[in-house]
Formats: structure tokens, C-alpha cells, sequence
């Protein structure tokens, strides 16, 4: 069968660009707003895309004299999606570092059962010393223990979610019989971080695992992606980029004994688009002046790349010392080696690169056929299997994406017209986990 392409969408707040709230038609409290996630998911679900991605940070950013800068809790939220929505996947994030395994693992099982094997888990670990301090937690771990640990808890989380195997239901209701249990199992785990009695008070669930996704582009983090995700969602600024980020990943899975085929690579994609070229480029621009300067892109460019008190000459290219990770730096570590890289590659003013990314991911303006040819070229001689769609706004960003880049991907013979499976790891091409308990020897009788 031939390929098919394959994305998520990054749901964030208003849109992902810093400017999205101001949009006219858009309600200024409409990022706490139940009904415009549900608009949002419509529009995804009406596109057959695979799933909504929803990021999470648990610390109030900074900033919130100029933007919105809450987020409601996104498992809850996937939850009450689950109930208006049909077949898109619905994908929390959720961090190893501030959440104990066992209810993290009941929650995200709950709510693919709520949704009918419909979730993941975006796995990611806590660099935010804010968000850990919210917790309790004066001090994080450095990121190696930080990898470490979520290592252990993904694979603690597994088997909780197999603590049931898929015939321990008996159900007979006449016998008085509801479940085998000789085939519940305790988890009995007990290792250098985590201990867990289990099992799991919730049965196994309908797509056999909820899908494991991994935000993380460090090497730590693309060592863990490699051994444990089944999709990624990367930052990846140039297509020789891409193709060495998913020959690396492809390679850690084989030499951990996983399939290299196994695993989705989407990485974000900002896509702008208009009648023409220019019409794109002055949507983008307009989006852009709406800023004001206590906010500007300039600022979060030397924010995240660990400088955040530099002034940067926007008509110069990036300085060759700014390429250099600065000691002691706790930000995304993908994120600056993805830009920079990008910045020597290109030799980019700073203004010119702050038109072609926005927030670490790539920005594509430009007609429908031009942004899916950015897509296919990508698709075919990138090694990925897909795009993380970051919509600058929602919902209309989105909606331009469905309503016209979406179709002309149809008619190339990339992406599917409907839907034809009804789970999330249906959707990606994902088979089942094969249950860690499951076992050959005869059931426990009855009596």
C-alpha cells in the first residue's frame, strides 16, 4: 500500500502566533472557552485529520499584559472534546516530572475509553523550574535523571494499561461472572524511581494502548523517542535537517528492537495561505504589525535562545556566538539547535528568519499548490510521514488549511478523503502492543 501522509494540530489557546487573539472575529476569552475547541475539533474532524495536539506547560507565562497566557487543563479538555467529536484523535500533554504514574496512566486510559480508542499521551519532561516549584518541588533534575526517569514511567505506564488483558471480561450476567481474575495482573514494579503495587483499576483499552507521542528534539530527548514513541513532534527548519532527524530516530528504534517503520515523525509546520504569494505574505505582515513591541517575535527569538536581555540587529544575520549553547541553559534544547543550525545553513538576517519560523517551527506562505508542494517534497525526500499543523490562528488558519491545501493533497493521491478506522493508532497505521501478561496457560477456572 502506498504512503499516506499523516497530521496532527498543535491547539493552542487562540493560535500559535503571539498576535492571534487580536483577531476581530475572535472572542478575547475564547481560549477558555469550551466551544472554540469544539469549532476547532469540527474543523480538523471535517479535514479527517489524524489528531489534535494539545501543549502544556502547568506555570501562568509571562507576558500576560499583551497575550493571553493560561491554558485550561488538557486532559479535562480532551475529555469534554471526546463527547463532540467522532474520530479524531485526541492527544494531552502531560509531563513525567510533575505527575505520579499511576494516576496519570488511570486518566489517559479513561480517557481513551471515553473516547473509544481515540488518545494518547504527549509525553514530555519538565525544564520549567516555575512549574516545578508549583509543585512542591524546589529543585528539578538535571536532563539526563530527567530522561531517566520518564523512561521508567513510560515503561511503568505500560504495564499498568496492560494490566487487563483484552478477554478478562467475561460478562455473564446469568453465572453472576464479571471478570477472569487470573488474567488481572499486578504490576509489582519497583524500580530506581517509581514504586507501584498495581494493577490498574480500569480495563484495557479499546486500540490496546493509548499512542505514546514525544515533543522533544534533544539528544536526550530524540534517544527516548527513539525506544518509546510511536508518532514525534519535532522542530525541523530545513528538509537536510528533517532527513537526518528521522534517519536518527529510524536507527535508535532498530537498535532497540522496534520497528524504524513503526514510527510517525511530524514535525510543526506554520502554514500561511492566500490567493497568491503575495496575498499570503501580506496576511502574514498584518498578522505581524498587529504585535506590539513589548511582544515582538525579536524578543522571544533571544529569549529561547538563551539571551534574553541581547537587542539583535534584525538587517544582520544571527551572531556566530548566539550559535553556541549558552552554559546553563534549562529551554528546549531542539528548539536552539534547530534554529541556529538553520541560521548558519542560510546565513538569514534575523528579520528574514523570523519570517520563515514562529515559535521554533517553520512558516510556508503561499498558495494552496505551493504549500503542498512543500508538503509533498518534504514527504517524499524528508523521511517524515507528515506535519504537526501550528495554525497562527484559530480557528481561520485551520480552516484555510482543511478547506484548501487539504484537497489539492487529495487530489495528488497523498492524503485519505475520509476516515477509515475509528481509533487514533487506526488512523496513523499503528498495530496493537501485544499485552506485556498475556499468556498461554489456561484461565482461572469457575466456580
Amino acid at each position: 500500500m502506498a504512503r499516506s501522509l499523516h497530521f496532527f494540530v498543535n491547539v493552542g489557546s487562540a493560535g500559535y502566533h503571539p498576535a492571534a487573539w487580536l483577531e476581530p472575529e475572535l472572542p478575547t476569552d475564547a481560549f477558555i472557552r469550551l466551544d472554540h475547541y469544539q469549532r476547532v475539533a469540527a474543523i480538523a474532524e471535517r479535514g479527517a485529520l489524524d489528531a489534535l495536539l494539545f501543549p502544556d506547560i502547568p506555570v501562568q507565562q509571562p507576558g500576560i499584559a499583551r497575550a493571553p497566557a493560561a491554558t485550561l487543563d488538557p486532559v479535562l479538555l480532551t475529555s469534554a472534546l471526546a463527547v463532540s467529536t467522532e474520530r479524531i484523535g485526541l492527544i494531552p500533554t502531560a509531563t513525567t516530572s510533575l505527575n505520579l504514574p499511576y494516576n496519570l496512566a488511570r486518566r489517559i486510559l479513561s480517557l481513551d475509553h471515553i473516547s473509544g480508542g481515540r488518545a494518547g499521551w504527549n509525553v514530555v519532561t519538565t525544564f520549567e523550574p516555575n512549574a516545578a516549584r508549583n509543585f512542591g518541588i524546589t529543585e528539578l533534575p538535571e536532563r539526563e535523571e530527567r530522561y531517566r526517569r520518564a523512561a521508567e514511567y513510560v515503561e511503568l505506564t505500560g504495564k499498568l494499561w496492560d494490566s487487563w488483558e483484552a478477554d478478562a471480561i467475561i460478562g455473564d450476567q446469568q453465572a453472576g461472572w464479571f471478570a477472569d481474575p487470573g488474567r488481572v495482573h499486578a504490576t509489582d514494579h519497583r524500580g530506581e524511581f517509581y514504586s507501584v503495587a498495581g494493577p490498574l483499576n480500569v480495563t484495557r483499552s479499546p486500540q490496546g494502548r493509548p499512542v505514546l507521542v514525544q515533543a522533544g528534539s534533544s539528544p536526550q530527548g530524540r534517544a527516548f523517542a527513539a525506544a518509546h514513541a510511536e508518532a514525534i513532534y519535532t522542530t525541523q527548519l530545513s528538509l537536510a535537517g528533517a532527513r537526518e532527524f528521522s534517519a536518527e530516530i529510524r536507527s535508535g528504534a532498530a537498535i532497540s528492537g522496534r520497528d524504524p517503520d513503526g514510527v510517525r515523525i511530524l514535525p510543526g509546520l506554520v502554514p500561511v495561505i492566500g490567493a497568491t504569494e503575495a496575498e499570503a505574505r501580506t496576511r502574514f505582515d498584518e498578522l505581524q504589525g498587529r504585535l506590539h513591541p513589548d511582544s515582538a517575535p525579536v524578543r522571544s527569538l533571544a529569549r529561547w535562545l538563551g539571551y534574553p536581555d541581547l537587542e539583535l540587529d534584525l538587517d544582520a544575520p544571527l551572531p556566530h556566538r548566539l550559535t553556541r549553547l549558552p552554559e546553563g541553559r534549562i529551554g528546549p534544547q531542539g528548539f536552539f539547535e534547530s534554529v541556529t543550525r538553520y541560521a548558519i545553513e542560510t546565513g538569514h538576517t534575523v528579520r528574514q528568519l523570523l519570517t520563515e519560523f514562529l515559535g521554533g517551527h517553520r512558516v510556508v506562505i503561499g498558495t494552496p499548490e505551493s504549500v503542498a508542494d512543500h508538503i509533498e517534497l518534504w514527504f517524499r525526500d524528508g523521511g517524515i510521514d507528515g506535519f504537526t499543523i501550528i495554525p497562527a490562528a484559530l480557528p481561520a488558519y485551520l480552516t484555510d488549511f482543511v478547506d484548501q491545501v487539504v484537497p489539492e493533497l487529495r487530489r495528488r493521491g497523498l492524503f485519505r478523503h475520509e476516515y477509515r478506522t475509528k481509533t487514533l493508532r487506526g488512523h496513523l497505521g499503528l498495530p496493537e502492543p501485544v499485552n506485556s501478561f498475556a499468556r498461554a496457560t489456561v484461565s482461572t477456572s469457575r466456580k
